[in-house]
């Protein structure tokens, strides 16, 4: 004697439906040691990675305020700026030849 399968309503279809995609939209599939495990997925900004958003978005105060100074933007503090030529011509015009 064969088992019928009950059918599922619409109702119990939909919310079967949406449960699924909520968990597709939670976990991956990975492999870990050769078997196929589930694992939360890491968290997103706008659909690229948080860090990644956090590097091209966040400004130094920001960046500070949160600790993050691993991700700062580093300047070159060694490299000395362009010096002035206003300056030097001022300097020329004060000084009095003898």
């Amino acid at each position: 004697m064969a088992k019928v399968k009950k059918k599922l309503t619409p109702a119990q279809k939909r919310a079967k439906k949406a449960a699924k995609a909520e968990r597709q939209r939670r976990y991956q599939w990975v492999f870990m040691n050769g078997k196929q495990v589930r694992i939360k997925r890491p968290p997103t900004a706008d659909g690229i990675p948080a860090d990644q958003f956090i590097e091209e978005n966040a400004d130094p105060i920001w960046l500070h305020q949160n600790e993050m100074w691993e991700q700062m933007p580093v300047e070159d503090a060694l490299s000395d700026p362009e010096p002035s030529t206003e300056l030097d011509a001022t300097e020329d015009e004060d000084r009095i030849p003898f």
